[in-house]
């Protein structure tokens, strides 16, 4: 997300094509704030102050609410435990340091297999997907919005189309969004961890925790290196440990970008899933609120995207080579005696 910026243009948007749309980037004028003397410097940093955000509480928006209503708290979910806490780093209470029941490499590689099987299946589902931002200023209530509500449909070859049905206009004032933050709603937020992608993470074994009755193994994910124009995920990752799938994720996408002004920086964030067929689990709810620390000055935000109605409009199929093994006719069966005369029983004479 990057700060709005008083060199551009007020009210100048920029359309995205069948994606979607986004706010052109617009800062604040701060030009004024730099004409003030050194004895005004204290006076200044008082409220300034003010705006940095305190712990985070578990907020989701209700289905399509007035534009500035808060972000209201969401219903619990099969791996959304009671009390998720501050967004600020990954919950370390409930950890326990035991051993995992196997190798674990074993268990990487066989949740990175999973995942592979999941990121193929969720390609046979539509669903749809309710995102809303916004900006947090005084008392903890917000003072911009962006809302859109998608469609998300997937053609026979595999290409999603995003069908935008509800996008009041927004309120966003002091933030836009950015090209990588719809990229990182896609494909980072519902992070999955192919075995096509594992090599790119350096993958840790942090221990075993409960994730609302749900036993799971808990590993550290970090990119081993940044490649250019390239979004990664960083954080933690709960894994069932009957089923070795990912339950849930807790991190940030990366990097965040600094190029002289133009700052564009990325909030943490929690997604959870939920089973919605067979042993697959998919996202269904991501959440965030958080502090993005500018130059210009920090602007809290909350942020919620829910994956929701999910339906399949596809029956995947797996063709199994035959395995019958070709049967040598069997050896000519010897001839069969005729039947012996039948024994008289008339009586003798």
């Amino acid at each position: 997300m990057r700060r709005k910026d008083s060199k551009f243009m007020a009210g100048t948007t920029v359309e995205m094509g069948s994606r979607g749309r986004r706010l052109a980037p617009i800062r604040e004028k701060i030009g004024a704030l730099l004409v003030f003397a050194a004895a005004t410097a204290a006076a200044f940093a008082l409220p300034l102050m003010a705006q940095q955000a305190g712990p985070m509480r578990p907020d989701a928006p209700q289905d399509a609410p007035p534009a500035s209503a808060p972000l209201q708290a969401a219903p619990q979910s099969a791996a959304q435990p009671a009390d998720a806490g501050p967004m600020t780093k990954p919950a370390a209470s409930g950890i326990r340091k035991d051993p995992p029941a196997q190798p674990v490499d074993q268990i990487i590689q066989t949740f990175a297999q999973h995942e592979a099987e999941f990121k193929q299946e969720r390609d046979n589902f539509t669903y749809t997907q309710d995102f809303v931002i916004q900006t947090i200023g005084p008392g903890d209530e917000p003072d911009g919005e962006y809302r859109m509500t998608t469609d998300i449909t997937y053609t026979q070859d595999g290409k999603r189309n995003e069908n935008i049905t509800y996008a009041p206009p927004p309120t966003l004032e002091r933030i836009s969004l950015s090209e990588q933050d719809l990229d990182d709603i896609r494909n980072v937020q519902p992070f999955v961890l192919t075995t096509a992608e594992l090599p790119k993470y350096d993958v840790s074994y942090v221990g075993r925790e409960k994730v609302d009755e749900i036993g799971t193994y808990v590993f550290d994910v970090a990119p081993k290196k940044i490649e250019k124009n390239q979004r990664y995920f960083q954080g933690r990752i709960w894994v069932d440990d009957r089923d070795l799938e990912i339950v849930k994720t807790d991190g940030k996408a990366v990097p965040d970008i600094h190029k002289g002004d133009n700052e564009n920086i990325f909030p943490r964030f929690v997604t959870y899933r939920e089973n919605i067929e067979g042993h697959y689990w998919f996202p269904t709810y991501t959440r965030s609120d958080d502090t993005l620390h500018f130059q210009s000055g920090p602007v809290r935000i909350r942020m919620s995207v829910r994956y929701k109605d999910y339906k399949r409009f596809r029956v995947t199929m797996r063709l199994v080579p035959a395995t019958t093994q070709p049967v040598d006719n069997p050896p000519a069966s010897a001839p069969v005696p005729p039947p012996p005369p039948p024994s008289s029983t008339a009586p003798q004479h």
